[in-house]
Order: C-alpha cells, then structure tokens, then sequence
C-alpha cells in the first residue's frame, strides 16, 4: 500500500512517500530559509508563492526517488491545518487536483497530530503516551489514546516555545532560524548564568506562556548593556528556563495521569539541550521517553502519510472539497 504525503503547512514543501505505513521509500523537504532570513522571519505571501512554484516539481521528484509512478499510488495525505492559511491551501489544492486526475481518496490531516504521530514512523511506542508537540507556531501537550482519540491537557496562552527564540533572536539582531542560532550559541554558554523567570511553573494546569520569559530577556538585555562577551551566557540561560518549564509541565502531566511514556515532537524537539533535560529528568522518574530523529522533528510529509495510512485502512477518507484551516481544534 503506497500512501503520498504532503506538507506546505508553513514555509517547507514537503513531499514523501510511504510504503504499508513504515517503509519510507522517499522523503523530500524543499526549505525557504534563505528567502525568508532577509526579513527575520517567515512572509506568509512569499512562501504561498513558493509552494506554488515547488509542488508539482517535488511531486514528480519524490516518485522518481521511490522509483514508482503517480499510479502506484493509493491515497493522498496532505495537511489542511493548522498553519498559515495560504501555504496550508497551496498544498491541499495541489492534492485535491492530484486525487481527482488519478481517482483515489485524499485523507487531510492535523499537522500537530501528525507531528505526535510521526515517532511511529521509528519506533513502536505503545498507548497512550503523553505527547508534546513543540515549533514555531505550536507549543501543547496532549495525552493520546490511539490515533484520533486525542485530549488536550495544556498549550500556550501567547507565544510558542519556538516564536519567542526567533523573537529574542531578532531583537539581537542574530539572524534567522532564531533557535537554531540560539542553541548553537548557547553550547558555548553557562545555563545559570541567570535565573530567569519560569512563567506557569507552578501553577495548578498543564499551560505555557513564553510572552513573559521573552520580555524579561529583553529588559536584562537592556538593562545591563549585554555585549558579545557574555551573550551565550545570557542565550543559554533564557533556553534553559524555557526548557525547564516544558519538561516540568509534561513530566507533571505523564505523572499525574499515570503514564510513563512520553513524546516529544515539532522542530523545538531537534534541540540537543531540550533532549538532555527531558532524558535526565524521565530517567529519574522512570518515564520513557521518546524523541524523533531530527529529519522527521521539523515539517515533512512522511509525518503526513503516517496519519493518512491509518485513517486510508479504517476507511476514514475527505471529502474533495475539504477545506484548509489556519486554525484546528482537536475533537
């Protein structure tokens, strides 16, 4: 059984093909990194029209690379949300052309579910865990029971773990991808250089708020003149606060509920420092836990096809005119 997955959820063209829903026969990510690094951040047109320019090439790529034929494949997965909504549409439209012109289903899928769901591509993790999706846009803990069978524990009032890196990053005048430059920085650095504030630590929920941490960095910033001499101490310290409150939170969640497995996803899942705390933190308390490979942490369509496999074999197919969204709920 061949499934294509699709992903133009943000500013990467994502494209792969799946095999019975674990052989990954290819895998392509086309970024925009550099188109986007001029302005410090990602520019929601240039990227629609990026995608538009990428998705038929990168489809025609990823076959090849599978050596199969656009006939050899059964259902289409694409992602119709959550993301920016022009990038979202390019992806799905491109998908739902591709399911009428060859006459098989197209299946869409939550991008957050697809990035809990994506440790199944590696590893056999059973249920439930507790999984925390954390990126740029996402930063929410979920407890999973099966695919499709999903509750909501916690997610951020304001900022993503991940948008608050690429903003402090920005005010810094760093570059962009911000946590990239962040963690690459603070390798050289002392995490307790300075305590900064753990925003919702101890508060009686499973949410987040990184509004606060990063307008604290700011004024320190401010405040005491931070020069190159000592900015991968200050960068380190602001990543191990932000870190501590997500390990805190989910190692609470799988403790309270009584579930010792845990997953952590999305591209903010690729830190090196965040994989320590949390393997530190679980072992002390007995909790598995599950990381991605760093390939299958950021945005792809293997992910996608993954979610699109199990949803394809229990007959859980979309309508052709299924729409995009910006924003999704979990049901």
């Amino acid at each position: 059984m061949i499934i294509l997955g699709i992903d133009t959820s943000c500013d990467d063209t994502s494209f792969a093909v799946l095999r019975n829903g674990r052989e990954l026969l290819a895998n392509l990510v086309s970024s925009q990194i550099d188109l986007h690094r001029v302005f410090g951040g990602v520019v929601p047109e240039i990227a629609s029209r990026k995608h538009v320019e990428l998705v038929d090439q990168l489809y025609h790529e990823v076959l090849q690379n599978a050596n199969l034929s656009g006939k050899s494949i059964q259902a289409i997965g694409v992602t119709s949300g959550p993301g920016l909504i022009g990038s979202v549409l390019m992806g799905l439209c491109f998908a739902k052309g591709l399911s009428l012109s060859l006459g098989i289903p197209i299946i869409g899928v939550n991008h957050i579910e697809a990035h809990a769901m994506s440790i199944l591509l590696e590893y056999d993790v059973e249920f439930p865990f507790i999984a925390l999706v954390v990126s740029g846009g996402h930063t929410i803990i979920l407890r999973i029971d099966d695919f499709g069978l999903y509750k909501v524990l916690g997610s951020t009032r304001d900022d993503a773990a991940g948008e608050a890196f690429d903003k402090i990053a920005k005010f810094l005048g760093l570059g962009y991808p911000g946590g990239r430059i962040i963690e690459e920085m603070s390798k050289e650095g002392k995490p307790d250089h300075v305590f900064f504030p753990r925003p919702m630590l101890d508060d009686n929920n499973y949410d987040f708020s990184f509004s606060g941490l990063k307008t604290a960095m700011i004024n320190y910033i401010k405040k005491y003149n931070v020069n190159n001499e000592n900015i991968s101490d200050i960068l380190s310290s602001f990543q191990e606060a932000a870190f501590d409150v997500l390990a805190n939170k989910t190692l609470r969640a799988a403790k309270n509920l009584g579930i010792p497995r845990i997953v952590v996803g999305g591209g903010v899942a690729s830190n090196g420092r965040l994989r320590a705390i949390f393997h530190e933190r679980c072992s002390k308390d007995r909790i598995d836990v599950f990381f991605s490979s760093p390939e299958f942490c950021t945005d792809n369509g293997a992910m996608v096809a993954k979610v699109a496999h199990h949803y394809y074999v229990t007959n859980k197919t979309s309508p052709i005119d299924i729409a995009g969204y910006s924003r999704m709920k979990f049901h």
